[in-house]
């Protein structure tokens, strides 16, 4: 645990979980290997591959035709797959369903991995002392992944809320639990959408590195840490 600046009394914790609390990256990988299977099995074969690359354009159609749906990774990744869907030939009505239940295994895949116990035990503690939150641009499932009791509030973006680094989730927590900026502490691995997101709206910050795949820092955070767990020393 490294401090950068002057910690101040808080009244609130919150955090990003992707690559935070756990390693996300292979869950995606392993991810969109069972996505490409999803889809080799039930759509026309031939020499198409159902690969990222073969829906990028279909997101970056629905991003054109939508561009709030940067805000909202499951609206858009329905979306792309509608569109994907009716180029292939399907109509509307069904490409919809189709989509929709693509996004339910999408969700239900990306959320099948177990939070590591040191993790379960960080939160438990630190949620007898202090309200926990979630503020995630993600949409993983938290209650798949056990870790929903732990927290006052969970915000994914989406639904009107802007990603970070955009004020709106941390803007939704201070009001929801009458907090001050300041007295909110943010812990998360992006030293653009966690630190630097964070400090604008003027909370403090705490860097979590364990991972090394969020932006690097270009603003110094309150503290850094090599791992979330070192939080306990904060207890």
């Amino acid at each position: 645990m490294q401090f950068y600046r002057r910690l101040t009394p808080f009244s609130a914790i919150s955090f990003d979980l992707d690559d935070t609390l756990y390693h996300n990256y292979p869950v995606m990988m392993a991810t969109d290997a069972k996505m490409i299977a999803y889809f080799t099995e039930r759509l026309p074969k031939g020499e198409l591959e159902y690969d990222y690359r073969f829906w990028f354009q279909y997101r970056q159609q629905a991003l054109m035709q939508s561009p709030q749906l940067k805000h909202d990774v499951g609206a858009l990744r329905f979306r792309s797959y509608s569109l994907g869907l009716q180029a292939l030939g399907y109509a509307t009505a069904t490409a919809d369903v189709m989509a929709e239940q693509a996004l339910a295994y999408f969700v239900e895949q990306r959320s099948d991995f177990c939070v590591p116990q040191a993790v379960h035990h960080l939160l438990k503690q630190l949620s007898e002392k202090w309200p926990i939150i979630a503020i995630s641009n993600g949409n993983v499932d938290t209650e798949s992944i056990g870790i929903r009791h732990y927290f006052s509030a969970i915000y994914h973006a989406g639904n009107g809320l802007k990603q970070k680094p955009d004020p709106d989730m941390f803007e939704r927590a201070c009001q929801q639990f009458s907090l001050l900026p300041q007295q909110l502490l943010h812990v998360g691995d992006c030293g653009a959408n966690d630190v630097i997101g964070a400090i604008r709206y003027g909370c403090q910050t705490a860097w979590v590195s364990t991972y090394d795949v969020g932006k690097p820092l270009r603003i110094l955070p309150s503290l850094a840490l090599s791992d979330v767990t070192e939080l306990q020393r904060l207890i």
